[in-house]
């Protein structure tokens, strides 16, 4: 049996999905649909030579939506959803609003208002350079929880990306201020990341309050296949479940580590990560060896799953 995977914010890159769009009426189609609900010039964003929009937290997340989106629906076209025996989807952030579209759980039109939302929200959420985050590489969430507890740190887990890379968010001088003691304690490197605020943590709640409103307008139905929420990993067919567990994500730690464990435990023995780069595949051979993965980038690796 195999999970669907899809990725979040930082995977996106210029050009990301230019040959499916070039060679597929699926992620033509795709585009224009996205297009059209959001009145955003995807094509002008992601086929461009300036990535300044691209890496806009507004245009960020629905650029990424359109590409996993393309590449998926292509998939599906080429293959067949039985075929694929698909038995789980889950995405990393925003991309757990992938799996929702593609598990059929609400429409591309849907995920598309709620994502141009989320990033609006997510972008405005606290004054500008007031919060951030970091990553931390070389020890685990509990490792890195033990070194807050015991430091009295103001920081929060806000991804559990494997077992050995952790991120943070907080209030920008807490996060300065909490290298010197992580690099005292084991962390391998501190990098403090490029984003508008501190995602995944308390100071996304009003935020979160104010997609919940969103939320509860969307005619949610039961997806095809499960999904793993990011909120507490768990695997899920129920649509209440799915939808108490999305209204929760964003303020909350996203448990990438215990959903790719939950999977494991569950039986499966492959992933396809679908969307731009493969960075979620790389983190997953850091939590297991268990579990074959192939990551759907562009043609080519289309081309050589065809022949697995």
């Amino acid at each position: 049996m195999t999970s669907i995977i899809f990725p979040g914010q930082g995977s996106q890159f210029l050009g990301m999905t230019k040959d499916f769009y070039d060679n597929f009426v699926e992620a033509k189609d795709t585009f224009a649909e996205i297009e059209d609900s959001t009145n955003i010039d995807l094509k002008k964003i992601i086929f461009g030579n300036d990535d300044t929009l691209l890496n806009i937290t507004n245009f960020t997340q629905i650029s990424i939506f359109a590409a996993s989106i393309s590449i998926y629906r292509t998939l599906e076209r080429s293959f067949g959803f039985d075929k694929l025996q698909i038995n789980n989807m889950l995405g990393h952030s925003l991309g757990e609003y992938s799996a929702l579209a593609a598990s059929k759980a609400l429409s591309i039109l849907q995920a598309s208002s709620l994502l141009k939302e989320r990033g609006e929200l997510m972008n405005s959420a606290i004054q500008p350079n007031a919060t951030t985050m970091a990553a931390l590489i070389g020890l685990s969430c509990d490792e890195i929880e033990q070194i807050v507890k015991n430091n009295n740190i103001n920081v929060e887990i806000a991804n559990d990306n494997s077992p050995a890379q952790i991120v943070i968010s907080g209030l920008n001088h807490e996060i300065d201020s909490s290298e010197k003691i992580f690099i005292s304690n084991g962390i391998k490197k501190f990098i403090k990341l490029n984003v508008s605020a501190a995602f995944h943590s308390k100071f996304m709640i009003e935020a979160q309050n104010k997609l919940n409103i969103e939320i509860d307008k969307i005619n949610f139905v039961d997806p095809i296949c499960s999904i793993v929420s990011n909120y507490d990993a768990s695997i899920n067919t129920s649509i209440n479940n799915i939808i108490k567990n999305l209204k929760l994500q964003m303020s909350n730690r996203v448990r990438w580590t215990e959903s790719i464990l939950e999977i494991e435990n569950n039986g499966e023995n492959q992933i396809i990560e679908i969307g731009p780069s493969k960075i979620l595949s790389g983190l997953i051979k850091r939590i297991t060896k268990k579990i074959d993965i192939i990551s759907i980038n562009n043609i080519q690796d289309l081309e050589q799953l065809k022949k697995l």
